[in-house]
């Protein structure tokens, strides 16, 4: 008998159930109580989620630990299990709410996204798992954007599913990354299509990507995206959500990058995937909280 198989079953179990009972929560508490709602899951999951704890501690010693005390790194771990827990009740509430929505996101910089748009061969978002990058997406959807994102799907089928529904609600594009050719495909077609593409590249991405400088540390990232404007002409656009004030959020487009040129191809995707990278890192400095820290970044080595 499997018995790591039936843990994890078990697992996905509870977390799809937890799911549909928050879900139902947040549609009975008055409004008011909705971020104390978020708190406290928050706090619980930070209490006893004792293995994610542990690697969001580990990341942020790994980016900090020459700057922030034990205790600062405690409090932005904790700041940012609260975050997701947050982000999550958003989605379950406002995703519902277009009119909430509008009201609560603001744009920065939406010309540098215009003029991207204007070149005619389509956008990449360049981003991370910072934020509530879906609420950025679906936003973008409400003001018109033909918008989608390449994700991976979650583990539990149920749950995916649930997501999903919410964001072919907004209007927002699904780009599953695997199987790895129809992910590109698909990607091109929208491109093709002058449509918004958006690509988080913070996570660690094995042998198949390129070892970049993030924290002071090698880290392995994909380059598809630098790869995919030099095929389709595309242009490269970082763009981010962040929290500010009483729970409102700002999303910030950065000017087009431009690709630098190198000795070869390979040359070349390594610098522009490493200048993306350090406007990424550049975000998460400043907001440090807003971050997934529960990923193991940095596990794949370079030879």
């Amino acid at each position: 008998m499997d018995f790591k198989k039936i843990r994890k079953s078990i697992g996905r179990f509870a977390g799809w159930l937890g799911l549909i009972l928050c879900s139902l929560i947040i549609k009975l508490i008055p409004t008011q109580f909705l971020y104390g709602f978020a708190q406290g899951i928050g706090s619980l999951a930070y209490r006893f989620a004792g293995k994610q704890r542990k690697i969001a501690l580990e990341s942020l010693s790994i980016a900090f630990g020459k700057e922030k005390s034990q205790q600062e790194l405690e409090d932005i771990a904790r700041d940012c299990f609260t975050y997701i827990a947050k982000s999550a009740v958003e989605l379950m509430f406002l995703m519902d709410r277009p009119k909430l929505v509008k009201e609560r996101v603001v744009i920065e910089g939406r010309e540098n996204l215009d003029r991207a748009l204007a070149n005619g061969h389509g956008v990449i978002l360049i981003s991370a798992h910072f934020g509530n990058f879906p609420l950025l997406l679906g936003r973008l959807a409400l003001e018109g954007y033909k918008a989608g994102g390449i994700m991976r799907p979650m583990r539990d089928s149920r749950v995916e599913k649930i997501f999903f529904e919410k964001r072919e609600k907004f209007g927002v594009k699904t780009i599953y990354s695997q199987p790895r050719n129809v992910c590109v495909n698909n990607t091109i077609k929208a491109l093709r299509n002058n449509e918004l593409v958006f690509i988080p590249i913070d996570q660690n991405f094995g042998t198949g990507g390129v070892f970049v400088n993030f924290f002071g540390r090698q880290a392995a990232t994909a380059t598809g995206p630098v790869i995919l404007a030099q095929r389709t002409g595309a242009s490269l656009l970082p763009c981010f959500i962040v929290r500010h004030g009483d729970n409102m959020y700002k999303i910030i487009f950065e000017p087009s990058l431009k690709l630098e040129e190198g000795k070869d191809a390979q040359e070349m995707v390594l610098i522009n995937i490493q200048k993306l990278t350090s406007i990424i890192e550049e975000y998460i400095r400043k907001y440090p909280a807003e971050w997934g820290w529960i990923h193991r970044r940095w596990k794949s080595k370079p030879n």
